[in-house]
């Protein structure tokens, strides 16, 4: 997520906190560097100007508390105030007493209707009974899609494809759920934002259901362009909050969040990918230590219950202590694939998304299938300890599995990294998170 900003801030950071004294120089360095980095992930130039000016004038003026280094302190500088950039904190509040009423505004091709589903998926899990109505008249497919979607995470959908009238839909499916559900998102239609029916239709629609709460569901990918496109629908129903898509590595995403905070209304979710699951709260303190290779634990843990991973304890304190077997590795690969991939897995894990190659995880996650098979053609003692296996076992290894010689020792030197960062005091942290999965 975010992978070009992520990675000119760390940059940043490491090339201060690898520098031999902290001067101006030094900063005023470090300074031009960070308005290089939000300025290429399309933060708007005055915004990227006031945050780096700001940044600076802390850096050169306060003094370090006690126990604080100075490099430290100018990376908790940092921290604090991007995390002011983004936004204040707040979460939406929900009353699960009461039928909640949420409108989904944005114009056609946000990803308005797959986040509808993905929200409802969200508090499905979290215990609500939850109503899609289908309001969308004008996009062909989009009733179909939404039924698709909804019913794969067991939520109800009211559609009626006779009706052309979608404030008539909108109002008939609030009365239609009202009692019977305790979350009701209604899925509106999308046009272009300057189409004055559109912005006509979505006054109509709020003052027909007077929703508890109204979401702008803003593409990411187009940057800083989130201001004026929040400001439209803004005029049109005023926006309690908003969501922005498509964040998975979009180039544009630092821009649409700073604009998106920009406009006063809080950013309640991001879209991180194209699984249902891929919706998570946005706190932007947490995202900022991600941003920053802190870590995000609790959005981790979140992650952990929602992926239903099973966690074996003899396993889980075989690999804590360094003593991982191939079947261990096998078995957490499998987990694994369950967050989506292993790169988003480890940006949210404090120290270790620096600290492990992407390119290299990206090609381990692509390799699954052909370690799988390796692995499977393993006697148990070589599984139990893989530095048994001589020459003369791996070329059986390679016959057995249908596989070359080279698969084999790239699998060893594989299990050899992982079962090194495990015993590092990178791998600390992960050992700690392991150990609260077990704990769930």
């Amino acid at each position: 997520m975010l992978d070009s900003l992520r990675e000119g801030l760390q940059n940043a950071i490491s090339k201060i906190l690898n520098s031999n004294t902290v001067d101006e120089k030094v900063v005023k360095e470090f300074v031009r560097d960070l308005q290089r980095t939000l300025i290429q992930s399309d933060v708007n130039v005055k915004m990227a100007l006031e945050v780096t000016e700001r940044v600076q004038k802390r850096a050169l003026d306060e003094k370090p508390p006690a126990g604080v280094t100075k490099k430290d302190q100018i990376v908790s500088i940092l921290y604090e105030e991007l995390a002011r950039l983004l936004g204040g904190e707040g979460a939406l509040h929900l009353d699960k007493t009461k039928t909640n009423v949420v409108v989904m505004l944005g114009v056609q091709g946000s990803g308005k209707t797959t986040t509808a589903a993905k929200m409802a998926r969200f508090y499905t899990k979290r215990g609500y009974k939850v109503g899609v109505v289908a309001a969308d008249t004008f996009r062909p497919g989009a009733v179909a899609q939404l039924k698709t979607l909804a019913s794969a995470v067991g939520a109800e959908v009211y559609s009626d494809e006779k009706e052309k009238d979608s404030v008539k839909i909108a109002k008939k499916g609030k009365e239609a759920f009202e009692g019977s559900k305790n979350l009701v998102i209604i899925d509106t239609a999308g046009r272009h934002k300057e189409e004055k029916g559109l912005l006509q239709e979505m006054k109509e629609v709020v003052g027909a259901v007077k929703p508890d709460a109204t979401l702008l569901v803003i593409d990411g990918t187009i940057g800083q362009q989130c201001f004026s496109q929040a400001q439209a629908f803004h005029q049109a129903a005023p926006v309690g909050g908003i969501i922005v898509t498509k964040l998975d590595g979009a180039a544009k995403g630092g821009g649409a969040l700073a604009a998106a905070a920009a406009t006063g209304a809080k950013v309640y979710f991001i879209g991180t990918g194209e699984r249902i699951d891929d919706l998570e709260e946005f706190a932007p303190t947490r995202f900022v230590g991600r941003l920053l290779g802190m870590g995000d634990l609790k959005a981790l843990m979140d992650m952990v219950r929602q992926s239903d991973v099973e966690v074996d304890e003899k396993a889980t304190q075989r690999m804590m202590s360094g003593k991982m077997t191939m079947d261990d590795l096998l078995v957490q690969l499998e987990q694994m694939k369950k967050f989506g991939s292993l790169k988003k897995l480890l940006e949210h894990i404090p120290g270790l998304s620096g600290a492990v190659n992407v390119g290299e995880l990206d090609k381990a996650e692509g390799r699954f299938v052909v370690y799988r098979s390796i692995i499977q053609s393993m006697t148990g003692s070589e599984k139990a300890d893989p530095d048994t296996i001589n020459s003369s076992r791996l070329k059986r290894i390679a016959r057995g599995s249908g596989r070359n010689e080279k698969d084999v020792r790239e699998l060893l030197s594989r299990y050899k990294q992982m079962k090194s960062l495990f015993k590092t005091s990178k791998g600390r942290e992960f050992r700690q998170m392991v150990r609260r999965m077990g704990d769930k």
